[in-house]
């Protein structure tokens, strides 16, 4: 019952009233950035898959400006990545504006975490199980090794949280998720961007 009714339920009241608090926050983060991207915006929003692969645009804070060589080409992500964007990140900051993909319905706070949709085709029947659920704004896997860890371990972290949801464990995962902010354990290096990309054999 939780994982098919109240949990969609506590996740609107819990982030609606976050948001009432955190506003301010948001606001300085956004003025903050709207200067250190060098014009390329605030928002970034990207295709998902979400529960049963149905497609969504994910928000999050852009990190990165769109500062491009003399052929016209973006530069390397690490060249991209701001000072400001690599603390909003480290910080896991850049995953506040998906609080309004909650309130949507298009996310839950606890879940999988939303992959690229071109990974559709290359995961096997038991790893397509990550969509039978939300996706959330962390999740088991984050917390037991982030981008740290292979895909092959995330994805079983994945299914397993998909096998064991309950408000109990979405409660550990989140006082998990908020230890590992703190210590920023399993979070990308300054010169990293974002985990390697998935090919179906890893």
């Amino acid at each position: 019952m939780y994982k098919y009714f109240f949990k969609r339920v506590i996740d609107f009241i819990i982030v609606l009233l976050v948001l009432l608090v955190i506003w301010p926050v948001l606001l300085i983060i956004t003025i903050w950035l709207h200067f250190a991207n060098k014009g390329a915006g605030v928002f970034f929003q990207q295709e998902r898959p979400g529960k049963n692969e149905k497609i969504f645009k994910i928000i999050k804070f852009k990190t990165m400006t769109d500062e491009r060589d003399a052929l016209g080409n973006l530069l390397p992500d690490s060249k991209r990545l701001t000072k400001v964007g690599k603390f909003v990140r480290s910080a896991s900051i850049d995953e506040l504006p998906q609080l309004i993909n909650v309130l949507k319905g298009d996310m839950a706070l606890i879940g999988p975490r939303p992959l690229m949709p071109q990974y559709l085709p290359l995961y096997s029947k038991k790893q397509a199980r990550r969509h039978e659920v939300r996706p959330g704004i962390t999740g088991w896997a984050q917390v037991n090794g982030r981008n740290s860890i292979s895909w092959t371990k995330r994805f079983e972290f994945d299914v397993w949280y998909v096998d064991h949801c309950s408000i109990g464990l979405d409660l550990k995962i989140l006082i998990l998720t908020i230890k590992k902010v703190f210590i920023r354990e399993g979070i990308s290096s300054d010169n990293i961007a974002t985990m390697y990309p998935f090919n179906g054999f890893n």
